[in-house]
């Protein structure tokens, strides 16, 4: 999984595999999901990520099985 944040245009991109996109489908305004051909979401993406939350802060957490 790889995040990233585009500082000069406020958006986050969280990339959850390399399968090739398809579509992207949009959720709401600001938010979009890219899925490839099997219906599975490839990468997410938040604009105005930081200007709508207020604050961006990252943090991840792994839980044991």
């Amino acid at each position: 999984m790889k995040v990233k944040y585009f500082e000069d245009i406020d958006t986050v991109s969280v990339e959850l595999s390399d399968s090739a996109v398809l579509e992207t489908k949009e959720l709401n305004e600001n938010i979009y999901i890219d899925v490839d051909s099997d219906g599975r979401v490839v990468r997410l993406t938040i604009e105005h990520a930081k200007a709508t939350s207020g604050k961006l802060n990252f943090s991840y957490e792994t839980v044991a099985e």
